[in-house]
């Protein structure tokens, strides 16, 4: 068994980990020769001002009173400069869109297993190209850019970690902490004369990252008038930081400005998939080399934004995001970011035709260098007769469109000039060459793998051929008719498994039809009391997977009530406890009364926690102190309560409810309590259905003790109904997975689930907590399962083989359905949902040896000898 289980770990680890050698390989390259513009730039320094998690349409708009939201950006818009909306891409997160902007390349797939703060392979960008760059803001951001950077030529000033706190009073102090300390640095630099002369400098840059907007949308969500407030701190700000320099500086008018976001946010406080209001982000340029605003007539946008913003008669031009990085490149005259894949924005450049068309072509040269390093790379690992070129852009070609460039350019033909098939065919050629046969030169060991893994595989199923055979003659002992009736619910039981991860709602189908399952057996007729309580608990856990995920505003009402449900079935319990038994011992009934009280002050925890932050109060120390203590106490307070079966079953889940009233913020509340509830029912259940095969053995479960060691003779051979079984448990793991929300979705992850263990943004901390939140109805599940193990003489072993072959079968869909493109949503949804079917049985194990802890230990405080009963 030990060997078995090794080689199946081995085996599903080598699959699990094949997807991202297979899809998320980054697409980055290096060794490109810099391309920069040889005429003279219009600026000496660029200021770049950068409102995390700022919405266009939160800029743009008039407030309540009819008055501009940011008056000084919009006064630059009517008298100074251009402006636009800049279309970001998903995944709308703040790495990947400073990257964007800064380095001009989208989101690198390969972070998706490497990380989320840095990106995993290095990469050029503006700051790194330019002479000097000071930089102020968030830490998380700052040093994103100066990692790995030769020489001293960045410097960066950010505050610490723990000033990023949601539950502050005032956030706004991380945009005005930067301005205070830009406007410091200019005062201390007409003092230093080193400082000064680098101030002074041509291509220099001054980055300013501002996270205020962001957490103030986190916090109170972007509709909320802190974070609407945030936006005219930011607009003050930026209109001071612009006199200051342009004083600083003696109005020389060298200069640029540009005013952006990394992203926006949807009405409920979160970004990272492709919603409108996460995508369009505001963008402002002004200053030297800026074209002035251009008054027209009639727009080519047909949206309704124009209109609500008051500005149809201001010439909007839009930009993608990774346009940013070839602009601000042009403008102070540094080489453009190796890796960017930006198009110039030339409407936004009041400069001549001739600076115009030669930034252009350097766009293009730059872009073609990684076309040319991608091909070297891929040729250099190809066997001669598998190298395909790219035959629209051999090298005969390029220097044909290269030469031809060059000549319009010296003729003045600035139109002709423009390499309009260059970009495209770059980007054509670099997808099509990644596609050759398996079997090339200097290939990672990972490959021999993937080809040598199936061949002992195949042996070890050559080897059971007897056993499989025996298999298969016992199903032809089964009536056609019946046979294929059982291969197709089975089917289609395992396509509702499948489809319940696109759809939720699939999930309350599949709760429905457990509802009717007591009709079409014995079991509506042998307990009607049991099959009634079976289908009011699945009806009811049905409706959760209809309940909205995202965008729905925290209820604690519904929090509190889930609590005294909890209470109120306590007291139920208690009650029935001390009559049936001739004398209740008071340690089990002080162990009761301790965690009745548990649940009562994560109530009380959980309301003055909400008032708190309502209030702006933060996080109150003894809120904080307690839930810690809550939560700790939950893994060892089971292990105090009697190893009976009820007993023990009731005292998890009291003690699991405490920890998942802290971490909860509405109707998830009640979700471990009605699924608790359907996993009582179905221990009676099963009892009530192996009286049907005639199985002789039989305890009321009120008498069942849970035993460490359990006795292996007392384990039967399997039945057709033990499938069943196996799959109501892996419909049931799902239904614990995606019953609330789902888990893949970075917009179903609510922040103010862990605001009563902390506020402070701690992104490690806060996902342990998040799944701690997800495991909990895991646990509940796998205790009753232990308890259906025991009333049915189940054995582990075969419940492995069963479920193995159940997530193996969903696995074969999956695998071919994992993406590499789209938002961190789409591409984390196809992740988890291959992991999670792969990485079933291994879950399995550890949740089965942890509920077996949890269901068997006996710790006694007084000391006195454990014993087991069976």
């Amino acid at each position: 068994m030990l060997l078995f289980f090794i080689l199946g770990l081995l085996v599903h680890f080598v699959f699990f980990g094949s997807i991202f050698d297979i899809y998320f390989t980054s697409p980055l390259v290096h060794g490109m020769t810099p391309q920069f513009t040889p005429l003279p730039p219009p600026a000496k320094r660029l200021v770049l001002f950068v409102a995390d998690g700022l919405r266009a349409d939160t800029l743009y708009e008039f407030d309540e009173n009819g008055n501009p939201r940011a008056p000084f950006i919009r006064n630059i818009i009517m008298h100074e400069g251009s402006w636009g909306i800049s279309h970001t891409r998903v995944p709308t997160e703040s790495r990947p869109g400073h990257v964007a902007l800064i380095a001009g390349f989208y989101e690198d797939v390969s972070a998706v297993a490497k990380g989320w703060k840095e990106n995993p392979v290095g990469f050029d960008s503006l700051i790194n190209e330019s002479k000097y760059t000071w930089s102020w803001g968030s830490p998380d951001i700052l040093t994103m850019f100066a990692k790995g950077v030769g020489g001293d030529h960045i410097y960066t000033y950010s505050y610490d970690a723990e000033s990023e706190d949601f539950g502050a009073y005032d956030v706004t102090k991380l945009d005005t902490w930067v301005f205070d300390n830009v406007k410091e640095f200019f005062h201390a630099a007409r003092n230093n004369q080193s400082l000064f002369s680098k101030v002074n400098e041509e291509k220099i840059v001054f980055f300013l990252h501002l996270l205020g907007i962001d957490t103030n949308g986190h916090a109170h969500r972007p509709t909320s008038r802190e974070y609407k407030d945030n936006v005219k701190v930011v607009d003050d700000g930026i209109k001071e930081i612009v006199s200051m320099l342009e004083h600083f500086y003696g109005n020389d008018g060298k200069t640029a400005f540009i005013f952006t976001s990394d992203h926006g946010m949807t009405d409920w406080g979160f970004h990272g998939a492709g919603h409108p209001s996460e995508t369009l982000t505001p963008f402002v340029s002004w200053g030297a080399g800026i074209k002035y605003p251009q008054k027209v007539s009639a727009q080519k946008f047909d949206d309704a934004f124009l209109k609500e913003w008051k500005l149809e008669n201001w010439k909007r031009q839009d930009i993608h995001q990774a346009d940013v990085a070839p602009l601000m490149a042009s403008l102070i005259g540094v080489p453009f970011p190796l890796n960017s894949v930006g198009i110039l924005p030339i409407d936004y450049l009041n400069n001549t035709d001739l600076f115009k068309a030669e930034s252009m072509f350097t766009n293009a040269m730059q872009i073609l260098e990684q076309f040319k390093v991608k091909m070297t790379q891929k040729k250099e690992v190809t066997l001669p007769f598998f190298f395909t070129p790219f035959k629209l852009l051999s090298e005969s070609k390029q220097l044909n469109i290269v030469r031809k460039a060059r000549s319009y350019i010296k003729q003045r033909k600035y139109d002709e000039a423009k390499p309009s098939h260059l970009l495209p065919c770059s980007f054509i050629a670099i997808s099509v060459l990644v596609a050759f046969f398996l079997l090339i030169q200097d290939c990672p060991w990972t490959y021999y793998v993937y080809c040598l893994l199936p061949v002992p595989i195949w042996y070890a199923v050559l080897r059971e051929f007897q056993v499989i055979q025996d298999f298969v003659l016992s199903l032809l002992t089964f009536p056609p008719s019946q046979l294929v009736g059982y291969l197709f619910i089975f089917t289609l039981g395992i396509e509702v498994l499948v489809l319940s991860f696109f759809y939720r709602y699939m999930l309350t189908a599949g709760l429905i039809a457990f509802a009717c399952w007591p009709f079409i057996t014995q079991l509506w007729t042998r307990a009607k009391s049991i099959s009634l309580s079976w289908i009011f608990f699945s009806l009811l856990l049905a409706v959760f997977p209809l309940m909205p995920v995202v965008g729905r505003k925290p209820d604690i009402f519904l929090v509190m009530g889930a609590g005294l449900l909890v209470l109120l079935l306590s007291l139920c319990v208690v009650t029935s406890l001390i009559k049936r038994k001739d004398r209740f011992i008071n340690e089990e009934l002080l162990l009761h009364l301790f965690q009745m009280l548990s649940i009562v002050l994560s109530m009380c925890v959980v309301y003055t926690t909400h008032d708190s932050l309502l209030k702006k109060q933060g996080l109150p120390l003894l809120n904080q102190i307690i839930s810690w203590i809550t939560l700790a106490s939950s893994f060892v307070l089971p292990l105090l309560s009697p190893t009976s079966l009820f007993e023990r079953l009731f005292s998890i889940l009291l003690s699991s409810m405490s920890a998942y009233l802290l971490l909860s913020t509405g109707y998830e509340a009640l979700f471990p309590l009605v699924l608790s509830c359907l996993m009582f029912v179905w221990i009676r259940v099963e009892q009530e259905t192996l009286q049907q095969l005639s199985v002789s053995y039989k305890q009321k479960a009120t008498s069942l003790q849970f035993t460490y060691s359990p006795d292996i003779t007392q384990f039967r051979q399997l039945y057709l109904d033990d499938i069943r079984r196996a799959f109501f448990l892996v419909f049931f793991l799902v239904t614990a997975f995606f019953g609330t929300g789902n888990i893949a979705s970075v917009n179903s992850f609510d922040l103010a689930s862990v605001y009563c263990f902390l506020t402070v943004f701690s992104p490690f901390m806060m996902g342990a907590l998040m799944m701690w939140k997800i495991l909990i109805p895991f646990v509940l599940v796998m205790c009753a399962f232990e308890a259906v193990q025991l009333t049915t003489q189940l054995s582990s072993k075969s419940l492995f083989l069963m479920v193995l072959i159940i997530s193996d079968i969903m696995a074969l869909h999956f695998f071919f359905l994992v993406k590499d493109y789209g938002s961190w949503l789409d591409i984390g949804t196809s992740i988890s949902h291959y992991v999670i079917v792969m990485s079933l049985t291994i879950v399995l194990v550890f949740l089965n040896g942890l509920a077996h802890l949890l269901t068997t230990k006996k710790l006694r405080l007084c000391g006195k000898p454990k014993s087991h009963l069976i």
